[in-house]
């Protein structure tokens, strides 16, 4: 029951962030959703940065992690949004928005995965 209760208060805060970041900064961008865009790959350095730590000296216990990669890092990035916002792009013929957003999030979310471990060694 209290990793039930730590997912749920770590999701909700990443949902709260969530909402507040897309909403001041989806717009910004003629078509590029920058909000969503700037969530997922802000998550993706958290979790690499997290799992980092954790693996490398026990910084945190299982339920602290499970608090900050599922609860946060899962509330606060979307992939149900972002595959909303594709099909957006399609939708409006806007192919080349499509590409660009698909290859920028997956390529840039692997490396920030990757930078968020290569950052944790300093600690």
């Amino acid at each position: 029951m209290k990793q039930l209760i730590l997912v749920f208060l770590g999701g909700g805060t990443g949902s709260i962030l969530r909402y507040l970041t897309s909403k001041a900064l989806n717009g910004s961008f003629q078509n590029f959703y920058l909000g969503t865009f700037l969530v997922n790959i802000i998550g993706c350095l958290l979790i690499g940065f997290i799992l980092g730590l954790s693996a490398k000296n026990d910084l945190l216990t299982q339920n602290q992690a499970l608090l900050l990669t599922t609860g946060f890092c899962g509330g606060f990035t979307t992939f149900s949004t972002f595959a909303l916002e594709q099909q957006t792009f399609l939708k409006n013929g806007d192919f080349l928005n499509f590409t660009f957003y698909t290859v920028a999030s997956i390529l840039v979310g692997i490396l920030a995965v990757m930078s968020g471990f290569w950052l944790s060694r300093a600690f």
